[in-house]
C-alpha cells in the first residue's frame, strides 16, 4: 500500500499560516493594541534609567531622585498590566484557532474519498491533527504575539539609538550583515529537518497506533519485545533528525549571541571613549547601553521565531495539503431520492482499485437485482464479490460503465443521500466506543428509546442487552470488544433495521459465528430481508439456499447466475465450489 505523497507538497507562503488568525481578527486586535502599549512602557524604561544616572552623578535632591523612581514603578506597573492582557488575548485567540483548525482538518479528512483512506496511514493523519496543528497554534497566535512585540521593541529601539547617537548607532550596526546572511542559511536548513522531523513522528505514531489497535494479535504471537523494538527505532529516527535540528539551533543562537554582545561591546568601549571626551554623558551611553541590550534581545528573540516559523512552513504543506484535497466521489452534490424501490443494476462495469490501478477486478460485469429480491453472490476468493457491494454503496465509482439504482446513475446522486436508503452487515461490524443504545442509533441519531428497543428486539439483541446491569447504556468498549461475536452482529442488524433501508447488503454476516450464535442471527437476518432488496455475500451454503437467486463472480464479472438448483445442474463454477465445500466439511467430520 502506498501512502499519501506529503512530501509532494508544496511549500506555503507565511501569509496563509497567518490567515488562519482573521476570524479572532477582534481579539487579535485588543491584544495587539496592548502589546503597543506594553512595549511602549518598555521603551521608556531605559531612558529614565539614564535621568536616574544623571541624577546621582549631577548631585539631584532626593525629591527629583524619588520622582524618577515613581516614574519608573508607574511604567512597571502600566507594562505589567497591558503585558497581562496580551499574552491573555493572545493565548485565548491561538486556542480558538487550533480547535477550528482541527475541525476544519478533521472535516477534510474523513470527506476525502475512499481510495484516500487505502493509501493513508491512520498515525500518520492523527498526527497532522495533533502535532502539526500544534505547531500552527504556536505560530499565529503567541509567536505572531512575540514577533509583534520584539519588532515593535527593535524597531522602537533603533529608532531612539539614531537619535541619541547615529555615530554609536552605526557601529553596533556593524554585525548585521553576518546576521543577515546566517538568518538566510539557518532558516533553509531548519524548515528542511522540522518537515523530516515531523515525518519522522508521524511514522512513530503510526507503528504505535497499530500496535495498540491489534494488541491481541500482537499478544497472541508474542511480538511484544519485536514491536517496541520496532516502534523504537522510528522514534530513533525522529530523535536523530530532532538532534540534528537541535544542533543547528544551539549553534545560531551561539551566532547570535556572539553578535549581539560584540555589538554591545563595541558600543561600551566607543562610547565610553566619548564620555571622557564629553560628546556623550554617563546616563545617555547608559541608556544608549541598555537600548542597545534590548535591540540585541530582541533580535535574538526575533530570529528564534524565525525558526518557529520555518518549523511552522514544514508542519503546514502538509495541513493545508489535506485541507486543500478536493475530493471527487465524497462531494455532496448531486440529486437526493426520496423513495427507492431497490432495482440496481450494474452494466458493462470496469474497475480497478486507484490503489492497485495494474489489477483489474471487473472488466465488463453485467448484473440486476430486482425490487425485494435477494441474490447471492458466490465466486473464489478476490473475485470482488465484496466489491460488487463497495461500488453499489458508491465507496468507489467505476472506471467506466454504470451502477444505478432505480434508473438513476449512481454517479448523479448525492453520495450520502444514497447511503441512508442502503444498510451494511458485515462480516466483522464495527462498533464505537460508545453504549449499545448510541451504537444502534448511530444512523438515526434522532431515534427514540422506544425505536432503539424494537430495533432491538427484531435483531434478537433486546434479551441479552437487558441482562446487563446497565442495559441499553453498557459501553461495548473499542471496537464492541466487550461484547462477543454473536453480540457485536445482532447491534450491528439492529442498527440496521433502525435504518429502515430499502437496501440490504450483508457481506458475510454469519461466516465468522459459532452454531448457536448463526441461528440467531440468521433469524434475525431473515425477519429484516423481508421485503428489502438484499445483496447476500457468503460462502455457507444454508446461506445461499435461501437466497432468490444466486450470482457467480468470476474472471471480472457474472460467470453463472440463476437458483442454486439450476446452477448445480449446469455442472459449472458454482457446482465446483459446492462439491468443494462439501468436501471439506466431510474431512472436519471425520477428523473430528
Amino acid at each position: 500500500m502506498t501512502n499519501v505523497d506529503f512530501e509532494a507538497a508544496q511549500p506555503v507562503p507565511l501569509s496563509r499560516i497567518v490567515k488562519l488568525a482573521k476570524p479572532e481578527v477582534g481579539i487579535l486586535s485588543v491584544a495587539t493594541v496592548a502589546l503597543l502599549i506594553s512595549s511602549g512602557m518598555s521603551l521608556a524604561y531605559p531612558r529614565a534609567v539614564g535621568w536616574l544616572v544623571d541624577g546621582v552623578l549631577e548631585n539631584s535632591t532626593t525629591a527629583e531622585l524619588n520622582q524618577i523612581g515613581l516614574l519608573l514603578l508607574g511604567l512597571f506597573v502600566v507594562q505589567a498590566v497591558f503585558a497581562m492582557l496580551r499574552s491573555w488575548l493572545y493565548t485565548v485567540a491561538g486556542e480558538r484557532i487550533v480547535a477550528r483548525l482541527r475541525t476544519d482538518l478533521f472535516r477534510a479528512i474523513v470527506g476525502q474519498d475512499t481510495a484516500f483512506f487505502d493509501a493513508a496511514r491512520t498515525g500518520e493523519l492523527t498526527n497532522r491533527l495533533a502535532s502539526d496543528t500544534t505547531v500552527l497554534q504556536n505560530t499565529v497566535s503567541v509567536n505572531v504575539s512575540m514577533a509583534l512585540r520584539f519588532g515593535a521593541s527593535a524597531i522602537g529601539g533603533i529608532g531612539l539609538l539614531l537619535y541619541m547617537s547615529p555615530t554609536l548607532t552605526g557601529i553596533a550596526a556593524l554585525v548585521v550583515p553576518a546576521v543577515a546572511i546566517g538568518l538566510s542559511v539557518y532558516g533553509r536548513m531548519l524548515r528542511g529537518l522540522s518537515s523530516k522531523v515531523q515525518d519522522a513522528l508521524a511514522d512513530s505514531t503510526t507503528v504505535a497506533e497499530e500496535v495498540i489497535q491489534s494488541v491481541r494479535t500482537v499478544r497472541s504471537f508474542a511480538q511484544e519485545d519485536a514491536e517496541t523494538s520496532r516502534y523504537g527505532e522510528a522514534v530513533q529516527r525522529s530523535y536523530v533528525l530532532a538532534a540534528k535540528r537541535a544542533l543547528a539551533i544551539g549553534v545560531f543562537n551561539g551566532f547570535i549571541g556572539f553578535a549581539g554582545y560584540s555589538a554591545i561591546g563595541l558600543v561600551v568601549w566607543y562610547g565610553g571613549s566619548m564620555v571622557i571626551r564629553g560628546d556623550l554623558s554617563a546616563g545617555d551611553l547608559t541608556s544608549f547601553v541598555l537600548y542597545t541590550i534590548m535591540v540585541a534581545m530582541s533580535l535574538a528573540t526575533l530570529s528564534n521565531l524565525y525558526g518557529d516559523f520555518m518549523k511552522a512552513a514544514g508542519s503546514s504543506r502538509r495541513v493545508f495539503q489535506l485541507l486543500d484535497m478536493v475530493p471527487e466521489l465524497e462531494r455532496t452534490e448531486g440529486e437526493l431520492l426520496d423513495h427507492v424501490d431497490g432495482h440496481v443494476t450494474f452494466v458493462d462495469v470496469h474497475f480497478n482499485y486507484p490503489t492497485r490501478p495494474e489489477a483489474t477486478v471487473f472488466a465488463g460485469l453485467n448484473l440486476e437485482l430486482n425490487p425485494g429480491e435477494a441474490v447471492a453472490l458466490v465466486g473464489p476468493s478476490g473475485a470482488g464479490k465484496s466489491t460488487v457491494a463497495a461500488l453499489m454503496t458508491r465507496l468507489y465509482d467505476p472506471s467506466s460503465g454504470e451502477v444505478a439504482i432505480d434508473g438513476h446513475p449512481l454517479r448523479t446522486l448525492d453520495p450520502r443521500g444514497l447511503r441512508t436508503h442502503i444498510a451494511t452487515v458485515a462480516q466483522e461490524p464495527v462498533l464505537f466506543a460508545s453504549s449499545i443504545r448510541d451504537n444502534i442509533r448511530y444512523g438515526r441519531p434522532d431515534a427514540t428509546d422506544a425505536e432503539v428497543q424494537a430495533a432491538a428486539e427484531a435483531a434478537n439483541a433486546h434479551q441479552f442487552v437487558s441482562g446487563f446491569p446497565e442495559g441499553y447504556d453498557t459501553l461495548v468498549g473499542e471496537r464492541g470488544v466487550r461484547l462477543s461475536g454473536g453480540q457485536k452482529q445482532r447491534i450491528a442488524i439492529a442498527r440496521a433495521v433502525l435504518l429502515d433501508p430499502a437496501i440490504l447488503v450483508l457481506d458475510e454476516a454469519t461466516s465468522a459465528l459459532d452454531a448457536e450464535s448463526e441461528h440467531l442471527v440468521q433469524e434475525a437476518l431473515d425477519r429484516l430481508m423481508k421485503g428489502r432488496t438484499t445483496l447476500v455475500i457468503a460462502h455457507r451454503l444454508s446461506t445461499v439456499r435461501g437466497a432468490d437467486r444466486v450470482a457467480v463472480i468470476a474472471d471480472g464479472g457474472v460467470a453463472e447466475q440463476g437458483t442454486h438448483e439450476a446452477l448445480l445442474e449446469m455442472n459449472g463454477i458454482y457446482r465446483k465450489l459446492v462439491e468443494r465445500q462439501f468436501a471439506d466439511a466431510h474431512t472436519e467430520l471425520a477428523a473430528s
